[in-house]
């Protein structure tokens, strides 16, 4: 057993290699660890020594495919949501409806700050990139004032997703475990945003011209205007029926997709030529069996007990200090991976520290362009953006994280005091 122990986590190594070297082996991490996750439970089927051990195999890789099934209902829902209205032109839309004509560079970098913050926390922060990065590119900024602006948004869009579980997967997924209440994740929208504008301030250094923005051609259509009450009435939905009645969020997600479905079929005219049902197929699978296969690794992991170790920083160090840590992790490491074997690993933390970790894993990818995929986004969008340029702020946003970090466990404590 020690062997296929061995193996095992060896298996896991390559998956994990692979998602950190995709751009130099040029196969995408949703094939690599879809492979090996996969593979993982194969091997312990085949050499389960025993009837018992057999069944034990299978009662661990039902509980994982339960659990990674109510994760990817609840983003096929939510993404659906989101590629509906970004391909009708409602966000774009909405960004110029909220942005002056004319404005100065500095203010607007805090009003893009800002929207990346909103957005990011409502939608998925690759589309909210996508979005800012037009947004950017569209100004004809000196590549000094393009990468400050940049910067922001990556860090913006990370520190959004910390206070909704439609914000980032990390987020859900420690709500999921039932670390932390869906409204005491809510409050850390306060911390979270006043370090955005901390940093926005940081970075407004150099910033004095004026720019005039382009007013959107894209046509506003009543039907599009209601998709778009109903995500956010999804949303609100979401979280008073979670808080007040305990229902669970993918339930009401889903419950808003059959709307959605039910409102583009009577109110729509592009029924025919745009059927709504085509848009889940338009959404991110690549995201989402990345995830699969992630969580069926972290699974077996659990499964052999090789997560035992992952605690033992928590040993050493007080849980605040270790989440701190796991946090600049999720710079080098995936968060995805990061945050499943902590969940998996049994730590045992009070309220406040599982929120400080949800901000730790869901902000600390910002420390570097590769750390999160908003950055891996931008750096494919915004030319002259590189790993060394965005180094040039890490001391920046190296503050700003501590900063917000400070201010969750500080919250926290008062929350849970």
């Amino acid at each position: 057993m020690p062997v296929l122990d061995a193996v095992l986590i060896a298996v896991a190594v390559l998956a994990l290699l692979g998602v950190i070297f995709e751009e130099v082996i040029h196969v995408n991490k949703a094939k690599t660890t879809l492979f090996f996750g996969t593979l993982s439970w194969v091997l312990l089927f085949l050499f389960s020594g025993s009837q018992d051990e057999t069944a034990a195999v299978s009662a661990g890789l039902s509980e994982s495919i339960a659990e990674i099934a109510g994760l990817w209902l609840f983003l096929v829902a939510a993404m659906t949501f989101v590629a509906y209205l970004n391909k009708k032109g409602m966000i774009e839309n909405m960004i110029y409806l909220i942005m002056p004509r004319k404005v100065t560079e500095r203010r607007l970098l805090f009003l893009t700050g800002l929207f990346c913050f909103v957005f990011s926390s409502l939608a998925d922060n690759i589309t909210a990139t996508l979005v800012s990065c037009s947004l950017i590119l569209s100004l004809n900024l000196e590549l000094k004032k393009r990468l400050q602006f940049i910067v922001l948004v990556v860090f913006a869009v990370n520190s959004g997703g910390v206070s909704l579980i439609t914000g980032d997967v990390t987020t859900l997924m420690i709500f999921l475990a039932d670390k932390v209440e869906i409204l005491t994740l809510l409050t850390q929208a306060i911390p979270a945003s006043i370090t955005v504008f901390i940093l926005a301030v940081f970075l407004s250094g150099g910033l004095s011209g004026t720019v005039t923005l382009q007013a959107s051609s894209n046509e506003v259509r009543k039907v599009d205007v209601i998709i778009a009450i109903l995500f956010l009435a999804t949303i609100i939905g979401t979280i008073s029926g979670n808080a007040l009645f305990g229902i669970p969020p993918v339930l009401t997600f889903l419950f808003g997709l059959s709307i959605m479905f039910l409102v583009s079929r009577f109110m729509s005219s592009d029924e025919d030529l745009d059927p709504i049902l085509e848009y889940i197929r338009v959404i991110e699978f690549e995201t989402l069996l990345f995830f699969l296969g992630i969580l069926l690794l972290v699974g077996m992991l659990k499964e052999i007990h090789a997560l035992d170790s992952l605690v033992a920083i928590y040993d050493v160090l007080p849980p605040v200090y270790a989440n701190y840590l796991m946090g600049i992790f999720s710079a080098i490491i995936d968060n995805v991976p990061l945050t499943a074997a902590l969940l998996k690993s049994g730590i045992d933390m009070s309220p406040a520290e599982w929120m400080g970790l949800t901000y730790a894993v869901g902000v600390g990818g910002s420390l570097l362009v590769i750390g999160s995929a908003a950055g891996i986004v931008a750096m494919s969008k915004i030319q002259g953006l590189t790993f060394g340029t965005y180094m040039r702020y890490a001391l920046h946003l190296l503050a700003a994280y501590t900063l917000g970090f400070g201010g969750v466990l500080l919250l926290g404590s008062f929350i849970n005091g």
